[in-house]
Parts: C-alpha cells; structure tokens; sequence
C-alpha cells in the first residue's frame, strides 16, 4: 500500500510541477488524464505492473495474402500486412513500425525471404554496374577498356583489292 501510495504523490507532485509551467497551456479537462498517464509512467518506472498490460495477450496476425502469392511476381512483392504490391517493402515495414526480422517473424517466414522484387533489385544492380559501382579503383570497365573494331561490311571488298580495281 505503500508503494502504491508512493506513485500516487509522486505522480500528483509531477503534475502539479507541470501545471506550474508558465509554458503549459491546458484546459481543467485535460489534468486528470494528465495525472492517469504520469501515474502510469511512474509505476512503470517503479517496476509496478498494471493490470492491462499484464491481461494484454499477443496478438494472432493473418497475412493478407499466402507468401506464395505474395511472390509471385518479379515485378512486385506483395505485403502480407496490407497485401498491396512494393518494389521494396522497407519503408512500408518501417512506417508500420516494424523491422524485416518482426515482419518475417510475424507471419512465419523463411529468413531468405526477400524484402526487394526481383526486376527492381535487378535494375539496381545493372545501374550500379553501368555507373561502375564495385570496382576497385584504378580498374577501368573491361568493355570500355577494349576498343572496338569494326567490322567488314558483307558485300564489301577488302581495300586492297578496292584500290586496285578503282586506280585503272
């Protein structure tokens, strides 16, 4: 009772402290929430557990679509949370608060389950090669490096035999 006591004047003392802020702006509706939430932030730090946190069970997710589906196509990669289609699920995981491991996690999926669909991650990397990303420095492009001959015409005579023809 005690400890109970302790957070309840602990939280009180802190709101009153808020409220003496020449910078708080509230209204009389807004203080006893006030008071709610710094009581729960103080018996959180307190190490107290509440009574909701503890009766909060884990929540089941079912995908929006089945992972086969959602990698059906090279294009896309469809979103289990959603099922919209991305080229990149990082920021859409992101804005959703989770990383790709709680993604993968969540709905059960392999750990080699790609988060970039295969045509946008293959463009990327012939960007980066054309741009000559991956190579060491001081190494030119090989296809560069290499002039280009160019190649004999079909019905053309070799210029030999053309010079000798023309100059009668």
């Amino acid at each position: 009772m005690t400890d109970d006591t302790n957070t309840i004047e602990l939280a009180t003392e802190l709101t009153i402290a808020w409220l003496a802020n020449p910078n708080t702006r509230t209204t009389a509706d807004d203080v006893p929430a006030f008071l709610q939430s710094m009581h729960a932030a103080v018996s959180k730090l307190g190490g107290a557990v509440t009574g909701d946190a503890s009766e909060a069970p884990a929540q089941d997710f079912t995908p929006a679509v089945t992972a086969r589906k959602s990698l059906a196509s090279k294009e896309h990669i469809i979103s289990l949370i959603d099922g919209k289609p991305y080229k990149t699920l990082r920021r859409h995981l992101a804005t959703n608060g989770l990383t790709p491991a709680e993604y993968r996690e969540r709905y059960n999926l392999k750990p080699d389950y790609p988060m970039v669909a295969e045509a946008y991650s293959e463009a990327r990397r012939a960007m980066a090669k054309q741009i000559g990303l991956g190579r060491k420095p001081g190494q030119s492009n090989q296809k560069a490096a290499e002039p280009a001959q160019a190649k004999p015409k079909r019905n053309a005579k070799p210029a030999a035999t053309a010079a000798a023809a023309g100059g009668n």
